[in-house]
């Protein structure tokens, strides 16, 4: 089978590999799609923690199944989606119900090879049913349910002021799921493309540009002097993740879902007069994905508005770096095999 392998960082290539063998507990797919996220852009770049080279990237996908193994309830022809975190299904967050932050974790195209291949072999309770859904769809479930689970660690409740920092995919999904839970969501970034798009087709009320010299004026006139009460960082820049901690208000909640390598760096003094709560969020459960398929099914969310470009399995390699460039004006990257 055809891969592309990301062999260090800025460099892929395209390899022959033997296709995958079914073995117990595990079903072989034919990927369809392939969405490209800022985990597959921070590896190309070498900012990726957890990572090592070299690797096939991807886990955002839709796939039809070609042997099912012990997969209970699926057929060779389904369209499916998977839940790309591998767990043990033993250890202490196993055990706990949050198989999301397993103790030996292996997300797929991070800690083990993905889906830019024309097969994969997958754990069989990885699986999760189409339910109708198109390919492309399919394939959007993962990134919006990323967002979704940082919101139900956030615990949002109606009419709270929740500031969502980073409008790349991830954020936009926190934007749409915190909106959903009936929040008044602004929305902050750097690129004002980014910050229209959130404006115009996700229809968020208040958005801020970060290099404004007058953030936390614009923040303060917004929530009528309060700051939100829950921010959310999508960015994965350590810059951003320390200067957000000014942005929440007294008794908040900081939820970290971007990554970065670093330390952050925030006053102990302004965090605990806030009695702020910092919490992070790690991927998503089956519970967060079915809550995306429900949303894009009743159309409280229409996925296919974030996909900005399109491209074949054979141009990645020939595009991929312009994707880096904010220039590019990409919101998500959708390749078809």
């Amino acid at each position: 089978m055809k891969t592309l392998v990301c062999t260090q960082p800025g460099h892929f290539e395209y390899r022959t590999a033997p296709d995958p063998v079914l073995t117990p507990g595990h079903s072989i797919i034919r990927i369809k799609r392939i969405g490209i996220c800022g985990t597959d852009l921070h590896a190309f770049e070498g900012t990726q923690p957890y990572f090592e080279y070299p690797r096939i990237l991807g886990h955002e996908l839709a796939a039809e199944i070609i042997e099912p193994g012990d997969a209970v309830g699926f057929m060779p022809g389904d369209e499916v989606t998977i839940i790309p975190y591998f767990n043990c299904g033993h250890c202490i967050a196993c055990r706990s119900g949050k198989p999301n932050c397993c103790v030996r974790l292996k997300v797929c195209g991070v800690h083990i090879d993905g889906s830019m291949a024309e097969y994969l072999s997958v754990p069989s309770h990885s699986l999760v049913h189409s339910s109708g859904l198109s390919l492309e769809e399919l394939a959007l479930v993962e990134p919006l349910a990323i967002g979704a689970h940082g919101v139900r660690r956030a615990a949002i409740t109606k009419g709270e002021f929740v500031l969502v920092v980073g409008a790349g995919p991830i954020g936009l999904g926190a934007m749409e799921f915190a909106r959903i839970a009936g929040a008044c969501v602004i929305a902050m970034d750097v690129n004002e493309q980014r910050l229209a798009f959130c404006a115009n087709n996700l229809k968020i009320d208040h958005t801020v540009n970060a290099l404004s010299p007058d953030v936390s004026k614009q923040l303060m006139d917004i929530t009528h002097g309060d700051l939100p009460t829950v921010v959310m960082d999508a960015t994965g820049s350590l810059k951003a993740i320390n200067n957000s901690f000014q942005y929440m208000a007294h008794g908040g909640r900081y939820v970290l879902i971007g990554l970065q390598k670093g330390d952050i760096s925030f006053s102990h003094p302004e965090f605990h007069k806030r009695e702020g709560t910092l919490m992070s969020s790690r991927n998503a459960t089956r519970e967060d994905f079915e809550q995306v398929i429900s949303s894009f099914k009743t159309g409280l969310i229409n996925p296919l508005t974030y996909i900005t470009h399109r491209v074949s399995f054979d141009e990645v390699k020939d595009v991929f770096a312009d994707w880096l460039n904010p220039n590019s004006l990409v919101i998500k990257a959708m390749v078809s095999l």
